[in-house]
């Protein structure tokens, strides 16, 4: 007997957890075993004080999740760096039932695209897209069916450029199709990871571009080497490319910490490497810069209707000039299907 149960002793004594709790078992006992307080806090500091911290980091998940909590999001502002980007998230607050019944209605193609916003909008731009719709309204990402007859233009950016889009839609009817990207498209990482979803498979006449200030952060290098990887691969497209300059923060301090010394570092890095590849600039910045205060939100980085009515004139006079700057037989590039997109 007395064997047995040394060999249990052993036995468990063989694994960190199995010392632990012998250490304890002998003390409680007054056992003279070999084993003492500076095992004990050794095996609990070692093995059950992190086993426990993991237990209850799982629990206090699982309670967040069941309550549908989330301690990061603020509903309602946009986000306007990655880490942000990332978390923000908003309820469901749409009809799902009534979401289900318009996308019934749709087209094979608008459906596609009504997946695909699904899958990249997130959590926070979603459910304003959702509620949008619902309401008959028109927004930035609207499925567009082209027009084979005319040239295709992409725009590719931030919140901002979500703002001017539909500026740049009405004032380009007829003249161009206008798609934008099916996401805030945030920093120049996230433009490397997804540039061959926002491309997609058809041809593209002019693309809008722009990273900035989600890259307010960004190591100089590093928003270096993006840019130059993600000019290279819009170059293979083919299209003419427009970079948008990016717009200046409000005097003072603003809710996104983004600095005139942030905007005027990442335009001094685009603005050089634009020029060593020939790529033509639309200067938003100059646009707004002496008119912020009339134009742009108090302490933000976004602007009212009016300031983006501004940048969406500006920017489809740039559109338009480089579609007619296009060589005779590419001005209106023939679009893979009539109800295309990205």
């Amino acid at each position: 007997m007395n064997n047995d149960r040394q060999n249990r002793k052993l036995k468990l004594a063989e694994s960190a957890s199995g010392r632990a709790w012998l250490h304890l078992a002998c003390l409680c006992r007054g056992s003279r075993w070999d084993f003492h307080w500076a095992g004990v806090r050794r095996e609990f500091r070692s093995v059950i004080i992190p086993l426990l911290r993991r237990l209850c980091a799982v629990a206090l998940a699982s309670l967040v999740s069941l309550a549908g909590v989330n301690l990061m999001a603020a509903p309602g502002v946009e986000p306007s760096n990655a880490a942000e980007l990332a978390t923000k998230k908003t309820q469901p607050s749409y009809d799902l039932t009534a979401d289900a019944k318009r996308k019934a209605a749709m087209s094979p193609d608008e459906a596609a695209w009504e997946s695909v916003l699904e899958q990249n909008l997130g959590n926070f731009y979603l459910p304003i897209y959702k509620k949008e719709k619902l309401a008959g309204k028109e927004t930035a990402w609207d499925f567009v069916k082209d027009d084979p007859k005319l040239p295709r233009v992409l725009l590719i950016g931030d919140s901002i450029s979500r703002g001017y889009t539909l500026t740049v839609r009405h004032a380009l009817a007829g003249k161009a199709n206008v798609h934008r990207a099916p996401a805030n498209c945030g920093p120049t990482a996230m433009g490397l990871q997804k540039l061959p979803l926002w491309l997609g498979k058809g041809q593209w006449d002019v693309i809008h571009f722009n990273f900035g200030i989600h890259d307010r952060n960004s190591d100089e290098a590093v928003y270096t080497a993006n840019l130059e990887q993600i000019i290279a691969q819009l170059q293979k497209t083919g299209a003419k490319l427009i970079w948008a300059r990016t717009t200046p923060p409000a005097s003072g301090e603003n809710r996104e910490k983004f600095t005139a010394g942030q905007c005027e570092q990442v335009n001094r890095v685009a603005d050089a490497i634009m020029r060593k590849h020939g790529i033509p600039e639309d200067d938003l910045n100059a646009a707004v810069a002496s008119r912020l205060a009339e134009l742009q939100n108090k302490n933000d980085v976004h602007f009212n209707g009016a300031g983006y009515d501004i940048l969406g004139r500006q920017v489809a006079s740039e559109i338009l000039a480089a579609i007619k700057s296009k060589p005779a037989g590419q001005a209106a590039t023939q679009a893979q299907t009539t109800e295309s997109k990205p």
